[in-house]
């Protein structure tokens, strides 16, 4: 066995499996992934701990201020607190903070039961039939799902107007933690499971954290790991160039992370896709947020607090992105070294099973590191008593691909009437999304509403009045011909305790709204 070496950050090398110190690589000198590094069962444990444990920490600690900070970022004099017993406290009175974690282990578990060959339908129908609440690109293919559009169509942006929000990418842990040093199986894993729900810049939020997590295995160089991850990404992508824009200005900015920040805000804070982001300043996009881990990465310097910190004070969904940057950075330091003030709180809990689930934090770690040793030993590892041979991955970019493509939100049309009430909405534009719910004393009530654009029916759809099947927004339709429509519905099967509530209209055009300044 040749002794192939990872450079990492503290200046020591990663020697098959041992740490032997070294002097500090000197300044711009390239760091290679190796083709194999050997790493102690002990040793994987630890990392695949610590990556579990980061994430669940980071979710807590950023737990309070999700989305009460958007578009502005959370000052350094506002407290966020961790006081003792924080994480079951959590767990008891608000369990449902953990959606990114026990939506990670609903695939896991599909893993455990089915093998790594598990067909995408099963976990498709996993998550569809869970007893969670879901929202967002999540719910969006959830509703597909449960009304027969499968995977990959049920994540695809012309069935699912939340494809480029981040939902995968707080779901993707799993797929690097399976797969260490091996960012390429990582994509292939999330190819499959991300397009249940995502498309384009919300499915590369996956792939790129799921990279980050996988090469945390073999080097604790941070900007080595965002750096080489990124190479998951297509160039072309918005994904990738908010990203590469991102470590660019921490190279320019490297005390001033709210420099960086203010640059991520004014460049790529605009959301198209998401209904509820448009015209306001909530934004759930995948490309912000990712901004948003890897500005806590960069700017934290492997520090377990700061790097939390700052990911959560960059504001918007600010329990999963500091969740994502401890996770990757829990990976890199083990759970070991994970400081015992973050890890007394998750002590408490580590045999309690999260929400809507039979897998305790403990089972999680048992089972995705039976996974990990599979997969290694599938793409060309080995596993040799109580070494962990791996055959590394250099990343190679996943497809090309671009939801919402050539359409720009135009204006917002206060609708605001039961279904009975609405008549014709007129618009000009390429696209239109209606937003709404329906209400019913019977829970199991489905409404049957066909929606008419310029006369013709466009779509008859099934609108549950269950938070659990709803689906999202009433109706959309993308990619019209550019030209004034009229929209019209009819209520097929009303019922005297039901409504159809029609909320606002967002409008699309081929062409972005020109502001007279005048």
């Amino acid at each position: 066995m040749k002794n192939l070496i990872v450079p990492i950050l503290s200046g020591c090398l990663f020697l098959l499996g041992t740490v032997a110190c070294s002097e500090q690589p000197s300044a711009g000198k390239q760091i290679v992934l190796p083709s194999e590094i050997a790493i102690s069962k002990e040793k994987l444990m630890d990392k695949i701990k610590g990556g579990w444990a980061g994430q669940t920490i980071g979710c807590t600690y950023g737990g309070p201020t999700e989305f009460r900070y958007n578009g502005t970022m959370i000052q350094d004099y506002v407290p966020i607190s961790w006081p003792d017993g924080y994480i079951k406290w959590w767990y008891e009175n608000n369990p449902g903070l953990y959606d990114d974690v026990y939506m990670d282990l609903t695939f896991v578990d599909v893993f455990d039961r089915l093998g790594l060959d598990a067909p995408v339908d099963s976990f498709a129908m996993a998550f569809a039939k869970a007893g969670y609440m879901l929202w967002h690109a999540n719910q969006a293919a959830r509703y597909n799902i449960l009304q027969g559009i499968m995977p990959p169509a049920s994540g695809h942006w012309l069935n699912n107007p939340h494809a480029d929000d981040l939902d995968y990418q707080i779901e993707a842990d799993y797929a690097g933690l399976m797969s260490p040093g091996m960012p390429n199986t990582a994509s292939e894993i999330s190819d499959k499971i991300g397009h249940i729900m995502n498309y384009g810049d919300g499915w590369y939020g996956g792939v790129y954290v799921g990279a980050m997590y996988s090469l945390a295995f073999v080097s604790d160089d941070i900007g080595f790991i965002v750096t080489e991850a990124l190479k998951t990404i297509p160039k072309e992508s918005r994904y990738y160039q908010c990203m590469n824009d991102v470590i660019r200005w921490h190279n320019e900015f490297p005390d001033d992370w709210k420099r960086t920040w203010f640059e991520c805000e004014k460049k790529w804070s605009e959301d198209v896709g998401c209904p509820d982001g448009v015209f306001v300043p909530f934004n759930i996009d995948a490309v912000i947020n990712s901004a948003y881990i890897v500005i806590g990465l960069l700017y934290g310097e492997g520090d377990f607090y700061k790097t939390m910190d700052i990911a959560t004070r960059c504001g918007q969904d600010s329990d999963c992105n500091p969740a994502s940057a401890a996770g990757i950075l829990g990976t890199v330091l083990g759970y070991s070294k994970i400081p015992d003030y973050w890890l007394k709180n998750l002590k408490e809990v580590e045999d309690m099973d999260f929400a809507y689930t039979t897998i305790s934090l403990n089972k999680a770690y048992r089972m995705s590191f039976d996974q990990a040793l599979q997969v290694v030993e599938r793409n060309g590892g080995k596993i040799e008593g109580d070494q962990v041979l791996i055959s590394c991955q250099q990343p190679v970019p996943v497809k090309l691909e671009k939801a919402f493509d050539g359409l720009y939100p135009v204006d917002r049309i206060g609708v605001n009437k039961r279904v009975a009430d609405v008549g014709n909405v007129g618009f000009e534009g390429t696209g239109i999304v209606f937003k709404g719910h329906v209400q019913s004393n019977n829970n199991e009530y489905v409404a049957r509403v066909e929606m008419y654009i310029d006369g013709e029916l466009v779509e008859t759809a099934n609108l549950p009045a269950s938070y659990i099947t709803r689906r999202h927004e009433l109706f959309w339709k993308y990619q019209l011909p550019k030209k004034p429509h009229t929209v019209s519905f009819k209520w097929l099967n009303p019922q005297p305790d039901a409504s159809v509530n029609f909320g606002e209209a967002i409008v699309y055009s081929d062409t972005p709204l020109k502001i007279n300044h005048q």
